[in-house]
């Protein structure tokens, strides 16, 4: 996936109502950002650390700018949730992913029942349910989700558990937007639920996939499988 402009960089100065962020422009400017993050962005929240923006024209929005990555750790985490998807859609499409690769159909927003899955594929007879989750916490060094308590990632897990009981291939796929991580496990410190629904539909046949990405200003590519233990 690639930016379709050049970011504009800033230095995060706070985060506050769940959307907005405030951010000190290079040019000593002050702006209200868009966060499009609906977590806690537990580990993401740096006061005075690099950030990366996306800027639109449109008239009718209310803030112009959009919080993109910040810098951390030596290097960019990509904050912006909306990215997981098209990122996973293109891996999926390309092969890039070796655990979800040769499909000869890959489709975006599909229901099933009354949910909705973020990714369908067909390989042959075989057909294919994926959710996609994007990870941005980092716990003792190793990738964790969630970063708060989520009820709904709980019923996508239930969710693919009944597609696949139904003769559906299903898969949960984590997208790591950030690269200084090289393992994963559940945050089961956060949301015990989840981390104990995660094992449970694992062991119904749900796949558990973990990609790896590396991401600059330019944009941001899934290039590995990521090891894991639930």
């Amino acid at each position: 996936m690639h930016f379709t402009q050049e970011l504009t960089q800033g230095t995060l100065l706070k985060r506050y109502k769940r959307f907005l962020a405030d951010i000190k422009l290079s040019n000593g400017e002050v702006v209200t950002a868009h966060c499009p993050n609906s977590g806690s962005m537990k580990t993401c929240l740096e006061n005075d650390a690099p950030v990366l923006l996306s800027y639109s024209s449109n008239p009718s929005r209310k803030n112009a700018f959009t919080w993109e990555l910040i810098y951390l750790d030596g290097g960019w985490v990509c904050i912006n949730t909306q990215h997981a998807n098209a990122v996973a859609f293109e891996a999926v499409q390309a092969g890039t992913i070796p655990s979800l690769s040769d499909f000869n159909l890959v489709k975006r927003e599909v229901t099933f029942g009354d949910s909705r899955f973020d990714l369908y594929a067909e390989r042959g007879d075989e057909k294919w349910f994926i959710e996609v989750k994007s990870v941005t916490l980092k716990l003792n060094g190793e990738a964790s989700f969630p970063d708060s308590v989520t009820t709904r990632g709980q019923k996508h897990l239930l969710t693919l558990a009944e597609a696949k009981s139904q003769g559906y291939h299903t898969a949960m796929l984590y997208v790591l937007m950030r690269s200084d991580v090289q393992f994963f496990r559940p945050a089961k410190e956060i949301d015990p639920v989840y981390a104990s629904t995660l094992k449970e539909v694992a062991k119904k046949g749900v796949e558990v996939i973990v990609a790896g990405t590396t991401i600059t200003p330019r944009g941001i590519i899934i290039d590995r499988e990521i090891p894991f233990e639930i």
